[in-house]
C-alpha cells in the first residue's frame, strides 16, 4: 500500500513539474516568437529606411549623371560649331579670294575683248571677205582664211570665258553670302548652348551638394577624369588622320596577304592571345591582365557610372598589363590625378582602348608604335586617382574619345 501511495505521489509530481515546464516552455516560446516578429519588424523597417536612403542617393547620382550627360552633350556640340565656324571661315576667306582672281579674270579678258573690238572698229573698211580676196594664190588664202578661222574662234573662247567668269563670280559672291548667314547662325547657336551650359553645370553644383560623402568623393573623380580626357581628346583628334592612315594601310595589306596567310596570322594571333591572356573574345580581344577578374563594372556599387572595367586583387600590383589586340599607340601620358600613368591604343577593328594607373616609369610603349596582341606594354599599379592597385580598362568607339566609351566586358572573352 505504502508503495502504491509513493508511486501516485511521484507521478503527480511529475505531471506538476512537467506541466509547470510547458507552461514556462510556452511562455519562453511566445516571447521568443514575439521578439523574432519584433526583430523582423525593426529589420523591415531598417531595410526600408536603406531602401529610402538608397533611392534618394540613387535619384540624386541620377539627376548627377543626367547633367553630366547634358553638360557633355552642350560641350560636344560647342566643339562642333566652333569647328564648323572655322571651316566657315576658312570658306569665307577662299571664296573672297576666289572672286578676287575671277574679277581680275575677267577684267583682263574684257579689256582684250575691248582691244578686238575696237581694231575691228577701226579697220572696219576692210571685211574677211576683202581680205580673203586680198590673196595672191590658193596657198596664201587658205593661209589667210586659217587664220581668219583662229581669230574667230579666239573671239568666241573670249566671249565664253567672259560669260563663264560672270557665273562663277555671281556663285562664289552666293556661296559667300550663305556662309556668312550660316557663320552668324552658328555663332548664336554658340552663344545659346554656352548659356545652357552654364545653367547646366550651376544645376549640377546644386545636386552635388546633396550627394553623400562617399558619392562627392566619387563625382570627384568623375569630374577630373573629364577635365583630363579633354586634354586625351585633343591629342586623339591631332593624331586621327594618322592613325586612320595607318589603320587603312594596315587593312590593306591584310587584305592583300588574307589569300595565302589568313589561317596561319589567325592561328598566330589567337596562340598569343591563349598563352598570354586566356580566350580571344568575338571581338578579337584578350583580357589586358592575365590571372585577375573584374571587380569593379561598368557602374560603380553606388549607380554611378564607372564607364570602364577594373581588375584588381591579390598580389597585382606589378603585374604585366597586355595590349588587348593588334593596334597602333594613340598616346602615352603620365599624370598624377585621374588615370595616372595610361595608354591609348587604336585597333584596326575601329576600337580603341585605355589602360590606366600603371606603375610610374614602367611604360613600355611610345606614340606611333605598332603593338601585337598580348604584348607587354606597362605594369599594374596605383598612380593618378587611385585607392590601392588596379588596372583602369576602357573600351571605346571611333573615333576614341571620352564620349564615345562602351562597355568593356560586351568585348571581353
Amino acid at each position: 500500500m505504502k508503495k502504491i501511495t509513493l508511486k501516485i505521489f511521484v507521478i503527480f509530481i511529475s505531471i506538476i513539474m512537467v506541466c509547470n515546464y510547458s507552461i514556462v516552455f510556452a511562455a519562453n516560446t511566445n516571447s521568443l516568437k514575439n521578439e523574432k516578429e519584433s526583430n523582423n519588424k525593426e529589420l523591415t523597417n531598417a531595410q526600408s529606411n536603406l531602401k529610402e536612403v538608397q533611392k534618394e542617393k540613387s535619384q540624386a547620382m541620377n539627376e548627377v549623371e543626367s547633367l553630366d550627360s547634358k553638360i557633355t552633350a552642350y560641350e560636344t556640340k560647342i566643339e562642333e560649331l566652333e569647328g564648323k565656324i572655322s571651316t566657315l571661315n576658312n570658306d569665307i576667306a577662299s571664296a573672297e579670294e576666289q572672286i578676287k582672281q575671277a574679277e581680275s579674270d575677267y577684267e583682263k579678258n574684257d579689256s582684250l575683248l575691248a582691244e578686238r573690238l575696237v581694231l575691228m572698229y577701226e579697220d572696219g573698211n576692210t571685211s574677211y571677205i576683202d581680205f580673203l580676196l586680198s590673196s595672191s594664190g590658193l596657198t596664201d588664202f587658205l593661209s589667210k582664211f586659217y587664220m581668219i578661222s583662229e581669230l574667230a574662234s579666239y573671239d568666241t573662247d573670249l566671249l565664253e570665258q567672259i560669260s563663264n567668269k560672270k557665273k562663277a563670280i555671281q556663285e562664289q559672291k552666293e556661296k559667300l553670302e550663305t556662309n556668312k548667314q550660316e557663320l552668324a547662325t552658328s555663332k548664336a547657336q554658340i552663344s545659346q548652348t554656352q548659356t545652357e551650359l552654364e545653367s547646366a553645370k550651376t544645376e549640377k553644383n546644386k545636386q552635388v551638394a546633396q550627394l553623400s560623402s562617399e558619392e562627392k568623393e566619387i563625382q570627384t573623380k568623375i569630374d577630373q577624369l573629364k577635365e583630363d580626357n579633354k586634354k586625351i581628346d585633343a591629342q586623339i583628334a591631332a593624331v586621327q588622320a594618322q592613325i586612320q592612315k595607318e589603320i587603312e594601310a594596315q587593312k590593306k595589306a591584310t587584305q592583300n596577304n588574307s589569300s595565302g596567310n589568313n589561317n596561319s596570322s589567325s592561328g598566330s594571333n589567337s596562340s598569343s592571345g591563349s598563352s598570354s591572356s586566356g580566350s580571344v573574345s568575338s571581338s578579337g580581344f584578350i583580357r589586358p591582365v592575365t590571372g585577375y577578374s573584374v571587380t569593379t563594372g561598368w557602374y560603380y556599387s553606388s549607380g554611378a557610372l564607372h564607364g570602364a572595367v577594373d581588375f584588381s586583387g591579390s598580389g597585382i600590383y606589378g603585374k604585366p598589363v597586355l595590349a588587348a589586340a593588334d593596334g597602333i599607340v594613340v598616346t602615352t601620358q603620365s599624370l598624377t590625378t585621374s588615370y595616372g600613368n595610361y595608354i591609348i591604343i587604336a585597333h584596326y577593328n575601329g576600337l580603341y582602348t585605355l589602360y590606366a594607373h600603371g606603375v610610374a616609369g614602367s611604360i613600355a610603349v611610345s606614340s606611333g608604335q605598332k603593338v601585337t596582341q598580348g604584348q607587354q606594354i606597362m605594369k599594374v599599379g596605383s598612380t593618378g586617382n587611385s585607392t590601392g592597385p588596379h588596372l583602369h580598362f576602357e573600351v571605346r568607339k571611333s573615333p576614341g574619345k571620352y564620349a564615345n566609351r562602351v562597355n568593356p566586358l560586351n568585348y571581353l572573352p
